[in-house]
């Protein structure tokens, strides 16, 4: 069945289709709502986690800063679980964005709907075989540069004051290596880790970045042919 037998070639709605698209737009907005509120939801637990261990780490001198590497973990099981919230977030977001740029915005400006633009078939196309608009890592990406980037921060400088401070401030490197020992893991290689675990997440952020930018300028250039 092609484009045409979907009726979606002539150049005008009338009133009853009209009506069909705004109940679908207030659709989107609806589910775009829910997700986001997901998204807010693993955000929370990430900063709670971090507050305990924070709690538990600093509790005394003598405490361990164990709680806050192993919080780290828990940290990047939510961030998976956020960026896959947010791949479907994104497509109810994008379906909204879509609709208010190609048809609410020249309906209010031109009187218009511009369907010879063929903005309606991109999202007839998204509804008959739906998709995620962002991949994975571009999801993690987006989340760490929205919320996480300041959650490992946070968690990086409380585990350096806590190996720096506690028991009592720290006099040399090799003295800071064996408060950072766990068990028989030396701390040298404690340290090493937490570097890589921290510039990981970085990297990924920063790369996103740029992938976000190149997919602006390419929807940009085709503002009818990109969604998401």
């Amino acid at each position: 069945m092609g484009m045409s037998d979907l009726g979606l070639d002539h150049r005008t709605l009338n009133a009853a289709e009209i009506g069909a698209v705004a109940h679908l737009y207030r659709g989107e907005v609806y589910r775009s709502t829910i997700w986001r509120t997901r998204l807010d939801h693993t955000t929370n637990w990430a900063v709670v986690t971090l507050g305990v261990a924070l709690s538990v780490s600093f509790a005394a001198p003598e405490a361990s800063p164990l709680p806050l590497m192993v919080v780290g973990v828990l940290i990047v099981l939510f961030l998976m679980l956020e960026a896959r919230r947010y791949r479907y977030f994104n497509v109810w977001r994008a379906r909204a964005r879509w609709l208010e740029r190609n048809f609410y915005a020249p309906m209010l400006l031109d009187g218009d709907l511009h369907l010879d633009d063929g903005w309606q078939k991109v999202l007839a196309q998204d509804y008959l075989e739906p998709r995620y608009h962002v991949g994975m890592m571009t999801a993690i990406g987006r989340r760490i540069r929205r919320n996480y980037l300041w959650i490992l921060i946070i968690q990086s400088l409380a585990f350096m004051g806590k190996i720096a401070v506690h028991p009592f401030p720290v006099m040399n490197l090799e003295q800071a290596f064996r408060r950072a020992d766990v068990g028989p893991v030396p701390g040298q290689l404690i340290i090493v880790i937490w570097f890589v675990y921290v510039s990981s997440w970085i990297a990924i952020a920063i790369w996103s970045y740029r992938e976000d930018r190149r997919r602006a300028a390419t929807r940009g250039a085709r503002p009818s042919h990109a969604m998401g």
